[in-house]
């Protein structure tokens, strides 16, 4: 494992021809959903887990923006710093050869940017569309997974998202599964076999 636990985490090779990059979600930090990243790619794609930039105000973990309440004043920074973030990555990695997978509040900054950067896919985990947030027609695949008894982000937040990126003319796909807030083991393997086939890797 390699990178500064200040900015991001790294594993999987220095080198690598893909990559898949991971946001956490609100209070949590980047070592989050490192362990994941073996679970979905080969041993030949690098895997970056980014910090969120902000303290999260009631522990130790980190944020993307101010969320409870939700503070849509920060969001503008927050998404020109992680799109930074992201076009700093590309030198090493191109942006095709890359998937950004996102859980809850990492999901809506994955979905957001995402959105607009020309990536191999993008992989949303019990997220939600953030305000105003309107997707054009040229988005990466996107696939979505959303628990059906989430108690903190609503099942029906992830269904919103997929109807706005359906009705400009992208492709997202629901996985839906019986459970709470939690990226589900249930639903994985559609995860795995999604992100390889964007990476073009072997399943």
């Amino acid at each position: 494992m390699t990178g500064s636990f200040s900015d991001q985490l790294q594993c999987g090779p220095a080198e690598a021809a893909c990559r898949l990059v991971l946001l956490h979600g609100w209070g949590a930090d980047a070592d989050d959903l490192l362990n994941l990243g073996p679970l979905l790619v080969s041993p030949d794609v690098s895997v970056v887990a980014l910090r969120a930039p902000e303290p999260h105000p009631y522990g130790t973990g980190r944020q993307w923006y101010g969320l409870q309440p939700i503070d849509w004043t920060q969001l503008p920074a927050a998404r020109t710093a992680l799109k930074e973030r992201l076009e700093d990555l590309a030198t090493t990695v191109p942006l095709a050869s890359t998937v950004l997978l996102g859980f809850s509040q990492g999901g809506a900054m994955a979905l957001d940017v995402g959105s607009s950067l020309p990536l191999a896919g993008i992989v949303a985990c019990s997220g939600y569309p953030h305000e105003g947030w309107h997707p054009g027609a040229a988005v990466a695949p996107v696939l979505l997974s959303h628990g059906r008894e989430d108690p903190v982000v609503p099942f029906a937040a992830s269904k919103a998202a997929q109807e706005r990126l359906i009705a400009a003319g992208n492709s997202a796909e629901l996985l839906a599964f019986d459970g709470g807030h939690t990226i589900d083991a249930a639903v994985l393997p559609q995860i795995r076999a999604f992100v390889r086939q964007q990476l073009n890797t072997q399943p």
